[in-house]
């Protein structure tokens, strides 16, 4: 064994054992919000981005710390989009039909092209463009993180947009209901109306249980159908990029994305047991933590005071976008 390879693990260590702790703390802050408040109004994935990132901005992540915090920022979150895929079944897809499926898919691709169009438009570089459009038009932190090793993505720019997207995630599970008289929304019209514009499943949950079980039951069905678009999605950039620079054909499906399609096809063929796809899915949730909060590490603050306002504005007229879209996908399917 070469000298390179027994350091390696020393190297790695500081910096993945402070990632570890950084994820820790906010995990613990979340739980904390959820038995003072009822719920997290900061997820734990934000959280540890901040966190991570104000140890960085005061000078307290050391130079021995990098190589750890380079090895959860990139390999654990490899693994947790691995599996992720253990979380997706296309069981329920049937029930919804094919109309609403077929316009849920419609709505991501349009989202995605023209969020990334406006992001470009308001200055922003091509792959932070892509992070944003992602996070708004699929499913907010975990798209973004999933996207992020597959285009290349600097730490500062998965880290800008995760943290503007998750905020801006946490106003609209405040205000979405007001938007129920506003457009005289029926329950189930609400309930595809949230799950097509809320980012994550829990906020779905969170923003249509004030307005009932259906509207709950069906922004749930179409938010799972809107994150099985992440595999197409996540694919279609890796095989663009692959045409854009030829490389071996291992380089241009990454290994994370083999093993989400193979985990989600065999949770959909029923041969994980349900136990092991709530202890896996379980499981990518917190290396998720773990490795956000190791992008957080190694981002200093100050480097995105700059494109801060763009992105928020980015983020935000994406975001009527997509509802725009979704309202013109309900009253076009005819849905009442």
């Amino acid at each position: 064994m070469s000298a390179t390879a027994a350091t390696r693990p020393q190297q790695i260590l500081p910096g993945l054992v402070l990632s570890l702790g950084v994820a820790g703390v906010a995990l613990g802050l979340g739980h904390l919000q959820s038995w003072l408040f009822g719920r997290a109004w900061l997820e734990a994935l934000v959280l540890a981005i901040l966190i991570g990132m104000a140890l960085r901005t005061a000078g307290r992540v050391a130079a021995r710390h990098d190589r750890g915090v380079d090895f959860a920022a990139k390999t654990l979150l490899e693994w947790a989009v691995v599996l992720l895929g253990a979380s997706i079944s296309t069981a329920a897809l049937a029930a919804a039909g094919p109309a609403l499926i077929g316009g849920i898919a419609a709505v991501v691709a349009v989202a995605i092209v023209m969020s990334y169009g406006v992001g470009r438009a308001f200055g922003l570089g091509h792959r932070l463009a892509l992070l944003v459009a992602c996070g708004n038009s699929i499913c907010g932190n975990s798209a973004i993180a999933a996207t992020a090793p597959v285009i290349e993505a600097r730490s500062e720019e998965v880290a800008a947009s995760i943290a503007f997207t998750a905020a801006l995630g946490v106003v609209v599970v405040l205000c979405l209901p007001l938007l129920v008289p506003l457009f005289g929304l029926s329950p189930l019209q609400y309930g595809v109306f949230a799950g097509l514009t809320v980012y994550a499943v829990p906020q779905v949950l969170a923003a249509t249980a004030p307005v009932g079980a259906l509207s709950v039951q069906i922004g749930t069905l179409v938010k799972l159908v809107r994150v099985l678009m992440l595999g197409p999605v996540i694919l279609a950039l890796a095989l663009g990029r692959g045409k854009a620079q030829p490389t071996a054909p291992q380089r241009l499906v990454p290994w994370f994305i083999v093993g989400f399609i193979v985990l989600a096809g065999l949770r959909s063929a029923g041969v994980i047991p349900a136990v092991v796809v709530d202890g896996l899915t379980v499981l990518s949730g917190l290396l998720t933590v773990v490795a956000m909060a190791a992008l957080g590490l190694s981002v200093d603050a100050r480097v995105l005071k700059a494109a801060g306002g763009r992105v928020t504005l980015v983020a935000v007229i994406s975001l009527a976008l997509l509802g725009a879209i979704s309202l013109a996908l309900i009253h076009g399917l005819g849905i009442a």
